[in-house]
């Protein structure tokens, strides 16, 4: 059990640094291009991220629990041979995605650009997405090796060439815009085609990582395929077959944002052009699907570190038919997240006008944009959860039907709320499409496990009535800043601001509920015996 315990907690402790990094970089990256160029930016990684997801399919988790899964009845061979024609078929998927990208660039160029008011053209937008697409031939690759390595529990590796890739992208992508646009007083196209190229640079750092420990540990391997049990004789095709099954959830989860992300970047400058708002089309794009967007994702890395953990406890509950256990599981999950993501959404939203100007610059339409935004992230937290809760359960063909639904509700309504609300209007529509997909989840749930749980429903409202003083609280203090000190116009000025808000709102919060023994429901024994000290 230690064992898993800390393998998970290297793969967990590596993947948040690496997403941590993936958010840092923006705001320099951001300082060197400009506001106007984000959207270039951003029109080449939307469609990359899909045709990553795609081109991977799940591969990491699929492989792993395919390997783990022979490797526990001995019969290292089979995993083995999966791996043999699976860096093979990898290697042709990426390539595959990467032609399908790189010529498919101008035809997503013209779908994106509907107005000759617009920044840029068809063919700067092509010019992004060809450079990016070139990454697609590599991470394929990595993908299936790296789940080969986590079905032996050896995480380190994943961890370690995640974080060498991203830490490698991110040095070349800096530097190289930096070179391009300040010392060589290049065009903005030429930084951000370095930049996106920088991702291909990058998996090559992560592939060198990989051959480092495959070296390392193919003296174990090979000494275990020398005393494999033979299972039976394995085609291919039965094996690809359990893979695919594995895999087809986990890409659909992967990809749902990207693809709301995806309706907005087909359909947002047409809406904008119908009003006559096409001149500041890319930059309200850019705006909504890059820097407001990495801002609002991250209360959901709690989502996804809680979706990791639940897919395995929840299989191991269903299947052991441990009902009362599944469903404590359920009712303290629900509580836990809403517990973290609410006051940490609402925070965001009062301070939208400071944590943008801090972050990239002073912006009232980016603040508005993230205020109305930042609420949204509590339905991506859920959708990720209530989609780990079906997987446990094994009710996977409901997690590509409610999200494809939910899509579609998405598709339908963004033009004509766009027309009416502007950006507001494409948020409006991304939160009604992600309440259709959670409440087909829970729907779903409900009838297979029989849930319902009052408590859940009870503390909803008494962490709701929390996060309301606490926002009260932030709101006042602020009025207060500016009352005596005037609006921040600079960075240190709204840092401060900052400070000052978020300690005061977190100790509200903190105070409040600990005071009316949730934090110590929630959180447990250690939260109990803190507050003891504090006589709560």
């Amino acid at each position: 059990m230690s064992s898993l315990m800390k393998g998970t907690a290297i793969l967990t402790i590596g993947m948040f640094l690496s997403k941590v990094l993936g958010l840092v970089y923006i705001f320099p990256f951001y300082a060197i291009i400009g506001q106007k160029n984000v959207a270039l930016y951003s029109y080449a990684y939307v469609p990359y991220t899909i045709m990553l997801s795609v081109a991977i399919s799940g591969a990491p988790i699929a492989v792993s629990k395919f390997v783990a899964k022979y490797n526990s009845l001995g019969d290292y061979d089979s995993g083995r041979k999966l791996v043999r024609s699976g860096l093979l078929i990898m290697t042709i998927t990426g390539f595959l995605s990467f032609l399908v990208l790189y010529f498919m660039a101008t035809p997503i160029a013209h779908m994106v650009i509907k107005d000759e008011e617009q920044i840029f053209s068809v063919a700067q937008i092509a010019g992004v997405i060809r450079w990016v697409s070139f990454a697609l031939i590599v991470v394929p690759f990595m993908s299936l090796v790296r789940g080969f390595f986590q079905g032996y529990d050896h995480m380190e590796p994943t961890a370690i060439s995640q974080l060498i890739e991203q830490i490698v992208r991110i040095i070349v992508l800096l530097i190289g815009s930096f070179l391009v646009m300040r010392v060589f007083h290049g065009t903005a196209q030429t930084a951000i085609s370095f930049a996106v190229f920088s991702a291909f640079i990058g998996a090559l750092g992560g592939l060198l990582a990989l051959w480092y420990y495959w070296r390392k540990f193919k003296p174990e391997f090979n000494l275990k395929l020398q005393n494999s049990v033979s299972t039976g004789q394995l085609s291919y095709k039965s094996i690809y077959k359990e893979v695919v099954t594995y895999s087809i959830p986990y890409v659909f989860v992967g990809i749902a944002n990207p693809l709301f992300q995806l309706v907005d970047m087909l359909t947002f400058n047409t809406a904008m052009s119908n009003i006559g708002l096409a001149k500041v089309s890319d930059d309200y794009l850019g705006m909504l699907n890059f820097t407001t967007q990495k801002i609002v994702i991250i209360p959901v890395m709690l989502a996804t570190g809680f979706s990791m953990a639940l897919v395995p406890a929840i299989t191991n509950y269903f299947t052991k038919n441990q009902h009362n256990a599944l469903i404590n599981t359920m009712d303290k999950t629900y509580q836990i997240l809403l517990f973290i993501t609410l006051p940490a959404v609402v925070g965001i939203s009062i301070l939208s006008s400071d944590i943008y100007h801090l972050l990239y610059s002073e912006s009232a339409v980016a603040s508005s944009i993230l205020a109305a935004y930042a609420p949204v992230a509590i339905l991506f937290a859920f959708f990720q959860v209530t989609a780990a809760l079906l997987q446990g359960i094994d009710y996977q063909k409901w997690i590509v039907f409610s999200l494809l639904t939910g899509i579609l509700v998405k598709l339908s309504l963004n033009i004509p709320l766009i027309e009416a609300m502007e950006t507001q209007g494409a948020i409006l529509a991304t939160a009604i499409g992600y309440i259709v997909s959670i409440v087909i989840n829970i729907l779903v749930l409900k009838k297979a496990l029989h849930y319902k749980s009052k408590v859940v429903v009870r503390r909803s409202v008494l962490i709701i009535l929390l996060t309301l003083i606490m926002a009260a609280s932030v709101i006042v203090t602020h009025k207060l800043l500016v009352l005596m000190f005037g609006v921040a116009h600079s960075k240190i000025a709204a840092l401060l601001y900052l400070i000052v808000c978020i300690t005061v709102g977190g100790l509200v919060y903190a105070f409040l509920s600990l005071r009316t023994k949730l934090a110590q429901k929630l959180l447990g024994d250690k939260i109990a015996k803190i507050a003891r000290k504090f006589g709560m």
